[in-house]
């Protein structure tokens, strides 16, 4: 008998030390870059954004659908054409505590928007909120954001932008916001090992989080652990082995070894980054848009989609993707066309075809390679030239005396509203045109749109900008891409979200 209940406890105790071991409610994420700060309010990158949500939240958010929808406010409104009117959920907490209120929004926003706010220098996110030009504490629980001009785009916006606690920059200063965090997310932080990981925990204090988005409540996982693994391998094999839950950002061509798996999945959702090849619209040979329109017709989209994309995008024959605010479905699609090619070149004064370069990043060497053969064969000869990231970004959107032919590249539209690409890729001098294209038509349009806060009046200025920039054919158009995670079987609560970002508030393992 006394054997008996030895091995009742033994047994007891090897059960809960086994549970307390196993860490089954640790949620691990192989991530493929590390955070460039923990400071919401300094920096424009997307990974490190998608760290730093899990810390902090916005007045807004999105739901599965993308749609926006209240986060840290009960509700919103527009009060004029210039101004908006926050209330903020009374009783939310920061991890130290500390009460958020309209003074920590106000400070949040100032810091982005005003000059030098950020250790002596202007918050790189500033050009995110357009023409914000002042922020009003009503009373304690209310906000108004004040434009200097109408802006209809602005709560597509704010999901961008996480609320900090003015008393804690204050406390440890711009620099000390690089390292530590005091956010009002679900998770709050526990370490930082740069280049290795970073780790969270469950806030037992949060708010709930979106009520738009169930279920609300104290996120259900104890620790959230992003690991760093910069190899899409490695990310993959530590997924195979149960060393991490989510594997992000995975080529194509590791779908199949995934799905092969007993204990992983492939989840999918297209993203919000249209690509595109952008053509030196500035210099001979493709100043000319009859050579424009020939490279479009050169290039058998469907081919690459299947052999190379494994059909994981969808192509499109204008800038927007098709989930985004304004698409127009109708534009006339380029379809691969070798006689039509033939003949546009020879109308340009090519009838024995043209020889091209074309520019692109390493990471995205195959699909460029797969491009230029394509075209090649069509008539436009084109040399791939792998360039570093930095180099390419510099000689097609900063030098003024544009040298290359081709440019193999891309732009998000996380918002899913046409103002955060349209304008920035295809407006006259603005900062991401790579291929110089300018059309005045084309730039009222956008002009028209960006203050007008009609819907209906908007969309319809987009549609016509489409359908100019479409004939113009200032790029080779090509398709919207879905992200693709490796995905634990065990892992419940979480699907991937259009904007690329991993909130793990509802995620948990089985």
């Amino acid at each position: 008998m006394k054997a008996l209940k030895q091995l009742m406890l033994l047994g007891l105790s090897t059960l809960v030390l086994g549970s307390g071991a196993s860490q089954a409610a640790d949620i691990r994420v192989g991530f493929g870059l590390d955070a460039l700060t923990l400071d919401p309010g300094n920096h424009r990158s997307r990974e490190t954004e998608t760290i730093i949500r899990n810390l902090y939240d916005g007045l807004l958010t999105r739901d599965s659908k993308m749609q926006v929808v209240p986060e840290l406010v009960s509700s919103w409104k527009q009060t004029d054409v210039t101004t908006y009117e926050f209330k903020l959920r009374q009783g939310v907490k920061f991890h130290s505590g500390d009460e958020m209120t309209s003074d920590d929004v106000k400070f949040t926003f100032d810091r982005l928007i005003k000059k030098d706010m950020i250790d002596g220098k202007s918050s790189p996110r500033a050009g995110l909120l357009g023409p914000l030009k002042e922020v009003v504490a009503v009373d304690k629980y209310t906000v108004q954001l004040k434009l200097e001009k109408p802006w209809a785009i602005l709560p597509s916006m704010l999901p961008f932008q996480e609320v900090v606690s003015k008393a804690f920059v204050q406390k440890v200063g711009d620099k000390g916001m690089a390292t530590q965090a005091n956010g009002t997310g679900p998770f709050k932080l526990v370490e930082w090992r740069r280049g290795d990981s970073i780790t969270m925990e469950r806030f037992a204090g949060y708010y709930g989080g979106s009520p738009s988005i169930p279920p609300v409540g104290p996120a259900r996982a104890d620790r959230v652990i992003f690991k760093i693994i910069p190899e899409n391998a490695s990310r993959v094999a530590a997924l195979l082995a149960g060393d991490v839950d989510i594997a992000t950002e995975l080529p194509v061509h590791m779908i199949k070894q995934i799905e092969s798996s007993r204990n992983a999945q492939v989840l999918k959702v297209r993203g919000t980054r249209s690509f595109y090849v952008s053509l030196n619209n500035t210099k001979p040979p493709f100043d000319n848009p009859l050579i424009r329109k020939a490279a479009n017709h050169a290039l058998d989209k469907k081919l690459i989609l299947d052999r190379v994309m494994q059909n994981a995008a969808t192509p499109i024959n204008g800038v927007l993707s098709p989930d985004a605010f304004g698409f127009e479905k109708d534009l006339p699609a380029y379809d691969y066309n070798p006689a039509k090619v033939k003949q546009l070149l020879t109308q340009a004064g090519y009838p024995n075809g043209i020889d091209v370069t074309l520019d692109v990043e390493g990471s995205f060497a195959e699909i460029a390679q797969a491009i230029g053969s394509v075209l090649t064969k069509a008539g436009i000869r084109t040399k791939v030239v792998v360039g570093e990231g930095t180099v390419l970004r510099t000689k097609w959107l900063q030098d003024k005396n544009k040298t290359g032919n081709m440019w193999l590249t891309s732009w998000g539209n996380g918002s899913l509203d046409p103002e955060d690409i349209f304008a920035p890729t295809l407006g006259t001098g603005d900062r991401g045109n790579s291929a110089g294209y300018s059309n005045l038509v084309v730039d009222g349009l956008l002009s028209a749109a960006s203050t007008e806060t009609n819907p209906a009046k908007r969309a319809d200025l987009f549609s016509k900008a489409q359908r100019q920039v479409n004939a113009d054919a200032p790029w080779i158009f090509l398709w919207v891409p879905q992200d693709i995670y490796g995905v634990s079987k065990r892992l419940k609560g979480w699907q991937p979200s259009a904007d690329s970002r991993v909130n793990l508030h509802r995620a948990y393992l089985e």
